[in-house]
């Protein structure tokens, strides 16, 4: 469950890009903007659509989010991914996916959203490149920028699992509903924006307990 797709040294990749030159939170909208143009939304005659936005509302009744949200049903590979902390893209395919777990998964992303991710991995960037994308700035400050975003992006991960978690259980669903999300994804490594499932069924139990 994908939240962005910004490497960590995106900053440094921009570098002779049309981008280059600009203040980093601007790059940083473009680059989201750019991700979202690229997936391809379902047909809303899809019954598949109506099953992913009928378990939406009834989480959003639910929750009662108090953050601006926009749901995209999508088709292509990927499963399910935030972008510019208010848009959450979802696969159709999560439609034939017993209903707790296709409520994990849209709670995982609502999450991001509710505890404002974006806005914290944003702060994050800024406080690296404070002026213009540039290489002479960019450079020198690469290799921290990338360990520190990718502590953070992992301790959002298991954040937005937690958050789902409690999610689960004001629809009438428990940790065995997300445990069957992350068996239905496969089993994944730990790569620089995420744990790897282990670690984050391990983090689960944790939050289950009193």
């Amino acid at each position: 469950m994908r939240v962005w797709a910004i490497g960590f040294f995106f900053v440094v990749s921009t570098v002779g890009h049309a981008w280059a030159g600009e203040g980093i939170e601007r790059v940083l909208e473009r680059s989201q903007a750019e991700r979202l143009a690229q997936f391809e939304a379902a047909s809303e005659t899809d019954p598949r659509v109506a099953v992913v936005r009928s378990s939406f509302a009834r989480l959003q009744a639910a929750l009662r989010p108090v953050a601006e949200v926009e749901l995209r049903v999508v088709t292509g590979p990927v499963m399910a991914e935030t972008l510019s902390g208010r848009v959450i893209i979802v696969n159709a395919v999560l439609a034939q996916w017993p209903e707790g777990e296709r409520m994990f998964v849209l709670a995982h992303e609502l999450g991001h959203i509710e505890h404002q991710h974006w806005s914290r991995m944003g702060l994050l960037f800024r406080q690296y490149v404070p002026g213009a994308v540039v290489q002479a700035s960019t450079d020198p400050v690469a290799a921290a920028l990338g360990r520190d975003a990718s502590a953070l992006a992992y301790e959002q991960e298991l954040d937005a699992d937690a958050f789902a978690l409690r999610a689960l259980e004001k629809v009438g669903y428990g940790f065995e509903a997300a445990l069957g999300a992350f068996v239905n994804h496969g089993v994944q490594l730990d790569t620089a924006t995420h744990p790897g499932t282990r670690k984050r069924v391990a983090h689960l139990r944790l939050a289950q307990q009193p």
